[in-house]
């Protein structure tokens, strides 16, 4: 086993499967199906910091487009002055872009970690070895949750609904078309609005084709935690819109007109 292999197995898969075995053993009826649900409560609430972070950089970077267009414009043949008059932007606004790919990045990781832990759990696989002293071995995790879903196998009415919220949480980002008369940074925010819906429509579909291979309890988690985090999303977008109502100036990562 590779360094970075263990260090991922210590890290994050023992911990989740433990965690996975624990509740499984304190909840009544060892419903898994409520075990995958409270987890990803917890972990939503372990990256709700960073994933608030991310939308506000996110809905930021939204409202600065028509600056942004307008260095596009400004310095349409100097593409070196264009990156510098937008990276003053940024700095000004205390706006960083990679801020709004970091929750992507941290649940790439932890979701290999909840899928290897499902697939080792519901087959009984090394959970000896792999808990702690302190958590009781249950020998077997029954996979028939709420009395009727197998999280054992893939179950197509989830992986729709994982579409479907993922649809929603997208919608929230797209903007209203630009008129017209905008010119030419109107023609590229324009485009850009384009390809934002293509993602609209390509990630739900990618969610609902992966969603319809993988055991049920993964599409479960990710179903609820995208549900979370639209909601989430859609408070703070809600926040976010109302101190632009009544404020002027720079509040910390917004622009605010």
């Amino acid at each position: 086993m590779s360094s970075l292999t263990s260090i991922f197995h210590v890290i994050l898969y023992q911990p989740i499967l433990n965690l996975f075995v624990a509740l499984y053993n304190v909840i009544p009826g060892h419903d898994l199906g409520l075990v995958v649900i409270v987890v990803t409560i917890l972990i939503r609430l372990i990256l709700y910091p960073i994933t608030a972070s991310s939308i506000n950089a996110q809905k930021s970077m939204q409202d600065m487009q028509p600056k942004l267009e307008a260095i596009r414009k400004q310095f349409a043949d100097d593409k070196v002055k264009q990156n510098q008059a937008v990276m003053t932007l940024y700095k000004d606004h205390k706006i960083n872009p990679l801020t709004s790919c970091l929750p992507m990045l941290i649940q790439l990781p932890i979701l290999l970690a909840l899928f290897w832990a499902l697939q080792d759990g519901l087959a009984s696989k090394d959970l000896a070895q792999n808990l702690y002293s302190f958590v009781k071995n249950p020998g077997t995790l029954n996979p028939i949750s709420f009395g009727f879903l197998n999280l054992g196998t893939p179950n197509i009415v989830l992986a729709v609904l994982s579409g479907a919220a993922q649809f929603v949480q997208a919608k929230m980002f797209i903007r209203k078309p630009v008129p017209k008369e905008a010119g030419t940074g109107g023609k590229d925010e324009s485009m850009t609005n384009m390809m934002n819906k293509q993602m609209l429509y390509f990630m739900p579909v990618m969610t609902i084709l992966i969603g319809i291979k993988f055991p049920s309890g993964l599409t479960l988690y990710w179903f609820f935690g995208t549900a979370l985090m639209a909601l989430q999303q859609w408070w703070i977008l809600r926040n976010h819109s109302s101190n632009k109502k009544v404020a002027e100036g720079v509040i910390e990562g917004t622009i605010v007109k």
